[in-house]
Order: C-alpha cells, then sequence, then structure tokens
C-alpha cells in the first residue's frame, strides 16, 4: 500500500506518518515545508503541497500510484485560512482522488463539525466533508472526526499541561462543558485500521475517548501525569479567561474558550463497532509514555514566555521613548559630540536609534521571528560604541552596561522560547 498523509508536519499527521513507515509502508509525507519533513520522517518520501492554493489539476503527478489518501491537515485560530484550508483545498483534492483512482480517501475532520455549527473552524470542516460524503460509493471514503487529541507535541496537550503546572487548577465551574479526549496513539490505531479494512468504507466516524470529563478533569489528569500533587481548584471567571483569550497573549483562544465551554461528546460504541478497537482512558494512555523533567520545565515555562517577551519589548520601547521625549536635548547632544557628531548628523543619528529600538520593541509584541536576536545585535552596537567612548560606564554603580547582561540573558531566553515553523 501506498499511503500519501497531506499535513505531514502537523500533530496527527507526523505520529499516523511514524506509525506507518515502522510498519513497512510506502509513505509520501505532503507538506508546505517539505525539507522539514525529510528531516523528520526519513523513512518517508516528502513532496510540496498547500491546501490554501493547490488546486486539483496540482495533485494529479502527486497521486500517482497512490492507494490511499489521508487528509490530516488543518488551521486553529486563524479564520482567514479556513475556507481554503479546511474546504477548497480538500474538496480539490478529493475531485483530483476519484479522476485518479485512488482507492481510499480519510479525511480528518473534528468532533461536532457541521454545516449550522456555531464555530467557524467547525463549519469549514463540514463543507469539505459534505463533498466527500456526496461522492457516494464513487471512492472509498471515511471522515473521522476526532474530539480533543491529547499527545506529545500536541496544542491540546501543551495548554492543559501548561494549566496542570499552575499553583493551582482552574475550574471554569458551570460553564465548564463535558469534553471526551482520545489519545493521539488510539486516534492513529483507528486510522491505520480504516486503511487495511477489507470493506468499501462510506462513513462518517466519531473518534472519542471512553470518558467524558470536564476540563478541570482533564487538567488533574495531565497534573497527576506530571507527578504533581493534588492541587486546590480556584474557579476562573468566564469573562476574565474570555480577556486573555481576545488578547491573544495565553494558550487559549477566543474560538477554543468557546468550544471548551460548549462542550463536544459522543458515543465510543459505532467507532468500536466498526473498528474493533475501543480507545483506552486518557490516563492510562498517558502513562504509556511518562513524563519526563522536559515536560515539566516546558509546562511550567509555557505561561512565563509571554511575560518575558512583554518585559523585554518594555525595555526596547523605553530605551526608545526616553531619548526623544524625556532626556534633555543638551544631553543627547552631549553624548553624539562623543562619538565625534554633531548638528543635524547628531539628531538624525539620535533619531534613528531611538526608532530602532522601538521597532524591536514592536516587533516583540507582534511575535516577529529573529526579533530578540535583532534586539541583541543592536544591543552589541551600543554597548561597544559605549565602551569606547566611555568605558567608565562599567564601574558606574547604576550598572548602565552591566545590566545589558541581564538583558542578553532575557534575549536569549525569549528567543529560544519562540515557536519554530517551518
Amino acid at each position: 500500500m501506498h499511503v500519501l498523509i497531506v499535513g505531514a508536519s502537523g500533530f496527527i499527521g507526523r505520529h499516523l506518518a511514524a506509525r506507518l513507515v515502522a510498519e513497512g509502508v510506502s509513505v509520501t509525507a505532503a507538506g508546505r515545508a517539505p525539507n522539514r519533513l525529510r528531516r523528520r520522517l526519513p523513512g518517508a518520501n516528502a513532496i510540496r503541497c498547500d491546501l490554501a492554493t493547490d488546486r486539483a489539476d496540482d495533485w494529479r503527478e502527486r497521486l500517482a500510484g497512490v492507494d490511499a489518501v489521508v487528509n490530516c491537515a488543518g488551521l486553529f485560530g486563524d479564520d482567514r485560512g479556513y475556507a481554503n484550508v479546511h474546504a477548497g483545498g480538500p474538496i480539490a483534492l478529493f475531485d483530483a482522488c476519484r479522476t485518479a483512482g485512488v482507492s481510499r480517501v480519510l479525511q480528518i475532520s473534528a468532533l461536532g463539525a457541521a454545516a449550522d455549527a456555531p464555530s467557524a473552524y467547525h463549519r469549514s470542516k463540514a463543507a469539505a466533508d459534505d463533498h466527500l460524503a456526496g461522492m457516494g460509493d464513487a471512492i472509498g471514503w471515511a471522515i473521522v472526526r476526532p474530539s480533543l487529541v491529547i499527545g506529545h507535541g500536541g496544542q491540546s496537550s501543551a495548554l492543559f499541561t501548561t494549566l496542570a503546572a499552575l499553583p493551582v487548577t482552574p475550574d471554569l465551574g458551570r460553564a465548564d462543558g463535558l469534553i471526551q479526549p482520545i489519545h493521539v496513539d488510539d486516534l492513529v490505531e483507528v486510522l491505520v485500521r480504516l486503511l487495511h479494512a477489507s470493506l468499501q468504507l462510506a462513513a462518517r466516524i466519531d473518534a472519542v475517548g471512553p470518558e467524558p470529563m470536564t476540563t478541570a478533569a482533564l487538567v488533574a489528569t495531565m497534573r497527576g501525569w506530571l507527578g504533581l500533587p493534588d492541587t486546590i481548584r480556584v474557579t476562573v471567571p468566564r469573562w476574565l479567561i474570555a480577556g486573555v483569550a481576545r488578547l491573544g497573549i495565553g494558550p487559549v483562544t477566543s474560538e477554543g474558550l468557546a468550544m471548551l465551554v460548549a462542550g463536544n461528546t459522543a458515543s465510543v460504541e459505532p467507532l468500536v463497532a466498526l473498528t474493533g478497537f475501543r480507545p483506552t482512558p486518557i490516563a492510562q494512555a498517558l502513562a504509556r509514555r511518562p513524563a519526563s523533567e522536559g515536560d515539566l520545565r516546558t509546562a511550567r515555562l509555557a505561561p512565563i514566555a509571554p511575560i518575558l517577551r512583554v518585559a523585554l519589548a518594555l525595555v526596547w520601547f523605553a530605551g526608545g521613548a526616553i531619548p526623544l521625549f524625556v532626556t534633555p536635548a543638551a544631553t543627547n547632544m552631549a553624548w553624539m559630540a562623543r562619538v565625534g557628531l554633531s548638528g543635524s548628523a547628531a539628531t538624525i543619528a539620535l533619531c534613528a536609534g531611538a526608532l530602532a529600538d522601538i521597532a524591536v520593541g514592536a516587533a516583540l509584541l507582534l511575535r516577529i521571528r529573529g526579533a530578540a536576536l535583532a534586539g541583541i545585535a543592536l544591543m552589541a552596537t551600543y554597548t561597544l560604541i559605549l565602551t569606547r567612548i566611555a568605558p567608565e560606564l562599567w564601574a558606574d554603580p547604576f550598572g548602565p552596561l552591566a545590566k545589558n547582561i541581564a538583558v542578553l540573558a532575557l534575549s536569549l531566553a525569549v528567543n529560544a522560547l519562540e515557536t519554530r515553523h517551518g
């Protein structure tokens, strides 16, 4: 069997690809960064695709010799990309699969996907689901609708381990809807069984775990996995979490919060009847891969990362604003004279430096990749200049230059905590 996995660099896609490669299945991993796929999945062939722009004709050569396609691609928190990545792109892919004679297509959708769903995420998923289902028996298909998927490297796991590592367990109280998490390894087992099933597929399958639970219960489960003792639960007002979600500086998005509050559950029995596999309770599934010190460290650093970024941005904003609006002009010109600048040249240099500082601060708040490194380069330039013209500043009791060592460490930490893509 030759399987093409679209979105193979994502959470579910890379776990499925790794499982199939380990079993000796011929796998083509498709994504926007094929070089990264080759590094992460050395046993698979890697090709480039982009559901946001690819059309049916673009898939013709890619589907040559392919027996089954699994679409694992997806976005979350980007309403503008839903129409293409969740609907238009997959529809073009499914049409191409039918033309190419692909025998089996698995679509990874989402529990609750429906044309009249309250969230744009679920509505966009439903558009592709309905198109695939509308092909009838022209192609073997299965629409797999997972609930919350937990496992190593997943965004949901990152969120809940972060919450689990807090000194108290946040509880949404009456606003806390029921969820039914499934471990990624169990979801992959379902997908593998569907790929190898001898029957002609035409099914929508709710891939859920066996236990409905509140988000607070899941946080407590993740806390146990991290090896942390039980702690008190604190009811967090929904308006407070909603405010943080709107700011976009925490691990919860507004849409994700709405989904958690609404809740989403389904019976696991149809999945068991179709595949012969019953997912494991999430606590037992997590125990298959015990948490490491690195997992706990990552969970504890996650809520601190945005604080460090904002703090560093404020340092740079202050560095730019103070010489422009606070420091007397005569003092500024005296410093410029020490580097051999005067008049308009001094003014231009002063303004350029101040604006550069402000630009670094803005780049940090906008989460532009490499902003912290740009700040290090700028700070190193300032430090070298000041060391040359005013070395006595190193002995100043207020430490105007010595403090750069702390800013350097902060900058390196912010850069290290950046989420890498591609």
